[in-house]
């Protein structure tokens, strides 16, 4: 089985820097094997994706966004890992919210940019539940948030 790690080499991506909470809350919280990752927003080094989806963000983009959130995720998980992502056991749930348009309705093929993201690093152990859902509105007008249950040793 090839490592996160080495799955993450293959794809190019250099996982960036966690994002810092911009409230009162904390990045990640571990529950015995259990980790909740608070939700993670459509932001990168260049500022990220911001707008409502099918009115100033196409689908593509859109896809896109939720990867950035994927990518973000997997920041917090090794962080959450002390720094070695083959702790991960299981990407237990995502939960993913586009901020959508009011004629906007193809919210979960948004959200597979997250779900596809976690299986191409994680393999099989990447898939996962999900809960996809449409918002009027997501923290600092970014596009897509997603959160995480992640099992890890």
């Amino acid at each position: 089985m090839t490592s996160p790690d080495s799955r993450l080499a293959a794809l190019n991506i250099v996982l960036p820097t966690p994002v810092a909470p911009v409230a009162n809350y904390t990045p990640f919280v571990r529950v015995g094997d259990l980790v909740h990752i608070s939700g993670q927003v459509s932001v990168d080094a260049s500022g990220g994706v911001r707008g409502v989806v099918g009115e100033d963000v196409d689908l593509e983009k859109a896809v896109a966004a939720a990867r950035l959130c994927g990518l973000n995720l997997v920041a917090q998980m090794k962080a959450a890992c002390e720094g070695d992502l083959g702790r991960v056991r299981r990407i237990v749930k995502l939960g993913g919210f586009v901020q959508a348009g009011p004629t906007f309705f193809d919210i979960p093929k948004v959200v597979n940019g997250a779900s596809d993201l976690m299986v191409d690093v994680f393999g099989d152990i990447g898939r996962h539940a999900r809960s996809a859902v449409g918002v009027y509105r997501l923290p600092l007008n970014f596009a897509v948030e997603v959160d995480a249950i992640i099992e890890a040793a």
